[in-house]
C-alpha cells in the first residue's frame, strides 16, 4: 500500500512538472539600488560600479541602459549627489535609483574618480553614447573615444552598436575598431578568428595592423597564431598586388578617356584642314565654364534639378564652343588657309584673347562645381583599388562621345563629306562638295567636342583659365601618333599614351614621364611617320 502511495505521487509530480508552463531565463537583472550605493562608496566600489556600468552598455537591456548612462556622466562632470537616502542627480534634481523628484538630504557629497577609475567611467560614457545617442557626431565622438582604448572595449559592445548604426561611414569605422578590439584580445581564439577576418578584405592598413602583430609575444610563443599572421599576411600582399594592377589600369582607362575627348576634336579639325589649333586647349576651358554657367542657372531657376547639371550642360557646352569654333573659322581662318605659319599665330592669339577675357569676367581662382550623387564615392574592390564613380562618368562619356563621333562620320552627308575633303579637297570641290563649308562644319564640331571635353573633365580637374594649356600638348600627341584625322588612331594612341603615362609616372614622377612619352612618340614616329593608322589619300 505505502509502495503504490509512493508511485502515485511521483507520477504526480512528473505529470505536474511536465504540464506546468515552462519558465523564461532570466537575465541578470541590475541591481540599480546597488549600482547607486557602489557609486557612493570608496575607490575601490567606485572601480566595480565603472566595471558594471561597462558591462550594462555592452550588453545590458534598453531599460537597464536608459537607466545606467546618465549616472556614468554625472559621476564624470561631479553632479552626483550621494546623501542618507541614497544619490541624487544634480542636473535633473531626480532620485538616482527611483528616478522621482526629491531633493538631496543635508549636504550631498560628489564622488570624486581617482586615476585608475576615471578611464573606466569615461569608456562607459562613450559606450553608452555610441549606442544610445540620437546624433550621429556625438555617435562618432563616442566611436573616437573608444579608439584610444581598443583593448579595453568589451566583447560585443561594437557588434550591437554596428548591427544599428544608421549612418553607413560610421558604422564602417565601428566595423574596423571591433576588427581592432578583437586583435587586441585575451583569447587566442578570438585573435586568430579576428586576423581571418581583417584578411578578408586586404588593404595596407589591414597589412599595417596584421605586421604589427609579428611584434606581440603570442608571435614567437603560440603556432596557430604565428601561422594564422603569415597566412593573413600572404593573403593581403595578393589582395594589395591585384588591387594596385586594378587601379593602375582603370586610372589608365580614364586618363586616357580624357585624353581622347581632348584629341578627338583636334583630329578632326587637323586632318581636315591641316590647321594646328592652338586655341583647342581654350575651347575645353570654355566648355567647363559653360557647365559652371549652367550649374548657377539651375541653382536660382531650377535647384530640384541641380544634382543634373552634368548632364543638362551637355548640349550647351557643345553648341556654345561649335558656335565659337565656327565664328573662329568664319571670321579668321578661313583668310588663313595658304599661310600655315600665319594660322598657327592666330590660334595662338585667340586661345590668350579667351584666357585672358574668362580671367577678366570670372578671375583667377579655380572654379567651384556641386558634386552630384552619381560622381562621388565609389566602391572599394580588392587592396587599396576604389572603383570611383567620377572617373566611371568621364569613361562613360568618353564611350557615348565616341559612338556619336563615329556616327556622324560614317553614317551622316557631314561625315561623308568631311571624309572625302579630308581624302582629296581639289577631287571633293570638282565634284561639288562645298569644302568652304565643310570646313567651317567641321571646325565647329571639332570646337564642340572640345567644349564637351570640359565639361567631363569638370567633375575630376580644377576648373581656371588655364586649364586648357594643360591639355593641348597631350591632345596633339595622341592625334600626331594615331594618324592625323583616324578616330581608331586617336582611341588607340589616347589608350597607350594613357596606360604608358599612368605605369611610368609613380615610378619618376608626372614631368619625368610626359618627356618619357614624349621621347618614345619620337622614336616612333622616326619608324612610321604617318603614325598608327594613315588616312588614305590624305591632302599632302
Amino acid at each position: 500500500m505505502t509502495h503504490k502511495v509512493s508511485s502515485l505521487l511521483i507520477l504526480g509530480l512528473l505529470a505536474g512538472a511536465l504540464l506546468a508552463p515552462a519558465s523564461p531565463a532570466r537575465a541578470d537583472a541590475l541591481d540599480r539600488a546597488g549600482l547607486v550605493q557602489e557609486l557612493c562608496g570608496d575607490a575601490g566600489a567606485m572601480g566595480r560600479a565603472g566595471a558594471v556600468l561597462v558591462a550594462t552598455a555592452a550588453s545590458g537591456s534598453a531599460e537597464d541602459r536608459a537607466f545606467a548612462a546618465p549616472l556614468a556622466r554625472a559621476v564624470i562632470d561631479r553632479k552626483l549627489g550621494c546623501d542618507d537616502a541614497g544619490a541624487v542627480l544634480d542636473e535633473s534634481g531626480l532620485d538616482a535609483v527611483t528616478r522621482s523628484p526629491r531633493a538631496a538630504a543635508g549636504t550631498p557629497r560628489s564622488p570624486l574618480l581617482s586615476l585608475k577609475n576615471r578611464p573606466v567611467f569615461e569608456l562607459a560614457d562613450a559606450a553608452f553614447a555610441l549606442r544610445g545617442a540620437p546624433d550621429v557626431a556625438k555617435r562618432a565622438a563616442a566611436l573616437k573615444t573608444l579608439e584610444r582604448r581598443p583593448a579595453q572595449i568589451p566583447e560585443g559592445l561594437l557588434d550591437a552598436a554596428a548591427a544599428v548604426e544608421s549612418d553607413a561611414g560610421l558604422k564602417e569605422q565601428i566595423d574596423t575598431l571591433a576588427q581592432t578590439a578583437a586583435l587586441n584580445a585575451s583569447d587566442p581564439a578570438a585573435r586568430i578568428r579576428a586576423i581571418g577576418r581583417v584578411a578578408e578584405n586586404p588593404s595596407r592598413r589591414a597589412l599595417t595592423r596584421i605586421a604589427a602583430l609579428t611584434a606581440d609575444p603570442a608571435y614567437a610563443a603560440n603556432p596557430e597564431f604565428r601561422a594564422a599572421v603569415d597566412d593573413a599576411t600572404r593573403r593581403i600582399e595578393r589582395g594589395i598586388a591585384l588591387g594596385d594592377t586594378l587601379a593602375t589600369l582603370y586610372n589608365g582607362l580614364s586618363f586616357a578617356s580624357i585624353l581622347f575627348m581632348a584629341a578627338i576634336g583636334l583630329a578632326i579639325i587637323f586632318g581636315l584642314m591641316g590647321v594646328i589649333n592652338l586655341a583647342q586647349g581654350e575651347l575645353i576651358m570654355i566648355g567647363a565654364y559653360v557647365t559652371w554657367l549652367v550649374q548657377q542657372g539651375l541653382r536660382v531657376v531650377a535647384p530640384s534639378l541641380l544634382d543634373w547639371y552634368l548632364v543638362l550642360a551637355i548640349p550647351v557646352a557643345f553648341f556654345v564652343t561649335a558656335a565659337i569654333g565656327i565664328a573662329l573659322e568664319a571670321l579668321l581662318l578661313r583668310h588663313l588657309y595658304k599661310r600655315p605659319l600665319m594660322s598657327l599665330l592666330a590660334t595662338w592669339a585667340v586661345s590668350l584673347f579667351l584666357v585672358n577675357i574668362v580671367r577678366v569676367v570670372f578671375g583667377t581662382q579655380n572654379m567651384q562645381f556641386e558634386t552630384p550623387f552619381y560622381v562621388s564615392g565609389g566602391v572599394p574592390v580588392i587592396g587599396d583599388f576604389i572603383f570611383t564613380w567620377n572617373r566611371m562618368f568621364a569613361i562613360a562619356f568618353a564611350v557615348v562621345t565616341l559612338a556619336l563621333t563615329w556616327a556622324v562620320v560614317r553614317k551622316t552627308p557631314l561625315g561623308l563629306n568631311i571624309r572625302a575633303v579630308t581624302q582629296n579637297r581639289d577631287m571633293a570641290a570638282c565634284i561639288g562638295i562645298p569644302t568652304r563649308r565643310v570646313d567651317m562644319m567641321a571646325f565647329g564640331l571639332g570646337s564642340g567636342l572640345a567644349g564637351l571635353a570640359g565639361l567631363a573633365l569638370s567633375p575630376i580637374y580644377s576648373v581656371n583659365p588655364q586649364m586648357g594649356q594643360n591639355f593641348i600638348i597631350d591632345s596633339f600627341m595622341v592625334v600626331v601618333l594615331g594618324g592625323v584625322g583616324t578616330i581608331a588612331g586617336t582611341v588607340v594612341a589616347a589608350l597607350g599614351i594613357g596606360q604608358i603615362n599612368v605605369l611610368i609616372e609613380p615610378l619618376w614622377g608626372a614631368v619625368a614621364a610626359k618627356v618619357i612619352v614624349l621621347l618614345m612618340i619620337i622614336a616612333f614616329l622616326q619608324w612610321r611617320p604617318e603614325g598608327l593608322f594613315a588616312v588614305k589619300g590624305r591632302r599632302k
